[in-house]
């Protein structure tokens, strides 16, 4: 496997340098896209088969979820090895193979990174378990005796994001020897399920290993990483206690003392370092949940990181007032930064945008709407897999076949991640719907037959054809994609309307048509238009103006 750089990709039509400043990146969660093998369980020579389909659908990237050596404890976001391919995946060469044919067919391939904690099953974290307390191994992760008379309690009052204390206590022997899950010992610390150890970043081995890892990665090609739990990695000295409980409800909303603590910034300063050491534009995305979007641009300074997530977009409602104050915010934050703003409706761990939005037709009629003001916005889009398809969230799973690991555990997030990552749906009349040959890992609706791609490919009214007519129709306007701002123009109540050069948006959010002045010729409308001055409910058109 020999080095092979992306500098060599085309790079997408715009003013500004740099492919990822208006690229459209598809997000792959390889479990649920495509099986090569008939286990049920999608694969990276399934993710590479089906590249061909990306490439028509006209994206620019593709974001791969975890596909590392891991126990799958929370599907594959507890990595055992960075350099590793889990077998349920593949193989090392799966992943090379995987970054060839993107690279061929004019696609960037990012791969997810989870440098905020490992598994319980990395070998550096047994080794710490095996030596004891106060031995080196123990220093790369947050471990720490424990309050009251014999050590009882938690070292501090933190709660796991995925519910319950985010401290373990591990069985301490007099002979040096440790286990997970005991007593009489010392606690480590995990923001999520106790089979996620952090790492203490701090320590200038997690430092050097994750330099390395990113070198691994990028000599095999890699265009990028995906940074998850990004303003995760540094805690306040000390450990601090927060003092109250509910602390899932305070995320996003203030700087806490294990979130997006300002020693994160250095770590993603040395990262920018190796990233340049790489000719073809290589970035990072961070995925930083914080309290507003100019503590996210913190992360996007010119010598940090390139992208990161705009959750503050993801959670606003379908409301044209609430829409138009989220698109400023987040354009004025990025400005000063020199940053792209990015865009999203849905991921892996949210609930799908088509039911967010109230689910049925309605809730389609609106979802193809936002993709058409979301791919008009200036700045780089994220599709997570199905979306173009307008799948809705599978909400009826029965309990058995839940693998989320905050399923069964109380006070923490709602453990119905897996509604969102139902494997999709690709031909036929009957479940899997093409994914492969052996079933599907989580069961499939039955009317997915009517939404897969072959069923949808050639219908012009059907959702997946606006994604790739949008898609084509932002590639060939300079006018889209690229830029820092949107000119507004006047519109009724309900509505969003906006000037990119000589291309115009118009999006009606309420239940009712508005009559809106045609701004010039009709390229492409969500939903049906029988008057060109009558925007129906839930509608969003693109004009040349």
């Amino acid at each position: 496997m020999t080095q092979h750089l992306a500098d060599a990709l085309p790079t997408p039509t715009g003013t500004q340098p740099g492919w990822w400043r208006e690229a459209v990146i598809y997000q792959v969660y390889p479990r649920s896209f495509a099986d090569s093998n008939g286990d049920g369980m999608g694969d990276l020579e399934g993710v590479r088969t089906r590249l061909p389909y990306l490439k028509e659908l006209g994206v620019d990237a593709v974001w791969l979820s975890p596909f590392y050596a891991s126990p799958q404890a929370d599907a594959g976001y507890d990595v055992a090895d960075y350099r590793a391919i889990d077998p349920m995946f593949g193989s090392l060469h799966d992943a090379d193979a995987v970054i060839r044919e993107a690279h061929a067919l004019g696609l960037r391939i990012i791969v997810d990174l989870v440098p905020n904690h490992c598994s319980d099953q990395h070998e550096w974290f047994k080794q710490a378990l095996r030596e004891g307390p106060g031995t080196p191994l123990r220093e790369r992760f947050h471990f720490r005796p424990g309050r009251g008379a014999d050590g009882e309690l938690p070292p501090n009052d933190w709660e796991s994001i995925f519910g319950g204390p985010a401290w373990t206590r591990v069985a301490d022997g007099s002979d040096g020897s440790g286990g997970s899950g005991g007593s009489g010992g010392e606690w480590y610390l995990h923001l999520f399920a106790p089979e996620q150890p952090d790492f203490n970043w701090e320590h200038p081995a997690v430092q050097d290993e994750f330099r390395s890892i990113l070198r691994f990665w990028l000599d095999l090609g890699a265009d990028g990483f995906r940074i998850d739990v990004a303003h995760g990695l540094v805690k306040a000295p000390g450990l601090p206690d927060l003092g109250r409980d509910e602390q899932l409800k305070l995320l996003g909303n203030q700087v806490l003392p294990f979130f997006d603590q300002d020693g994160v910034h250095e770590i993603y300063r040395s990262w920018r370092t190796v990233l340049e050491e790489y000719a073809g534009d290589r970035i990072g995305v961070a995925e930083a949940w914080t309290p507003s979007a100019d503590r996210t641009a913190l992360y996007l300074r010119p010598d940090e990181l390139h992208q990161a997530f705009n959750f503050q977009y993801l959670n606003t409602g379908w409301d044209a007032e609430a829409l138009r104050a989220t698109i400023d915010e987040s354009l004025d934050a990025m400005r000063p930064v020199g940053a792209p703003t990015t865009w999203v409706l849905s991921n892996h761990d949210v609930v799908r945008h088509v039911t967010r939005y109230g689910g049925g037709a309605r809730g389609l009629a609106r979802a193809r709407a936002a993709a058409l003001l979301m791919l008009a916005l200036p700045g780089s889009a994220y599709v997570y897999q199905g979306e173009e398809l307008g799948l809705p969230e599978v909400v009826d799973l029965p309990d058995g076949v839940r693998q989320d690991p905050a399923f069964s555990r109380s006070a923490g997030q709602d453990g119905l991640r897996d509604g969102c990552r139902v494997p999709i749906p690709w031909s036929g009349e009957v479940a899997p719907y093409g994914f492969g040959s052996g079933g599907s890992w989580l069961p499939q609706p039955v009317e997915w037959a009517g939404l897969s791609v072959a069923a949808q490919t050639g219908d012009p009214h059907s959702t997946l054809e606006l994604y790739r007519a949008a898609l084509r129709i932002r590639r060939e306007r300079a006018d889209l994609g690229a830029g820092d701002a949107v000119e507004w123009l006047a519109a009724p109540a309900g509505v969003l309307a906006f000037r990119r050069g000589e291309f115009v948006c118009t999006v009606n959010t309420g239940g009712e048509a508005v009559r809106v002045p045609a701004p010039g010729t009709v390229l492409l409308a969500s939903g049906p238009l029988a008057d060109p001055e009558l925007l129906p409910a839930d509608t969003a058109v693109w004009w040349q103006g």
